[in-house]
C-alpha cells in the first residue's frame, strides 16, 4: 500500500530569487506546488545528486555568499 502523502512540517525559509525561480520551474514541469517539489528533492536527495558537483557547487556558493549578503 502506498504511503498517504501528508505535509506534516512547515517552517520559514529564505531563498534567493534565482533559488525561487528555478523552485517554481521545476515544480511547474513536474506538475506539483513547491511544497511537494521541496519534499520530492530532499526525500530522493542521495539518488538524484552527483557527489562530485555537489560538493564543487557548494564550494562557489560558499565562495560567493558573503558578497550577495550585501
Amino acid at each position: 500500500m502506498p504511503k498517504r502523502f501528508r505535509l506534516t512540517r512547515r517552517f520559514p525559509c529564505a531563498m534567493t530569487e534565482d533559488g525561487y525561480r528555478r523552485l517554481r520551474r521545476f515544480a511547474q514541469e513536474a506538475g506539483l506546488d513547491e511544497g511537494e517539489a521541496l519534499s520530492f528533492i530532499f526525500e530522493n536527495f542521495d539518488s538524484i545528486m552527483d557527489d562530485e558537483n555537489l560538493g564543487a557547487r557548494l564550494r562557489i556558493f560558499n565562495s560567493e555568499l558573503d558578497a550577495r549578503k550585501r
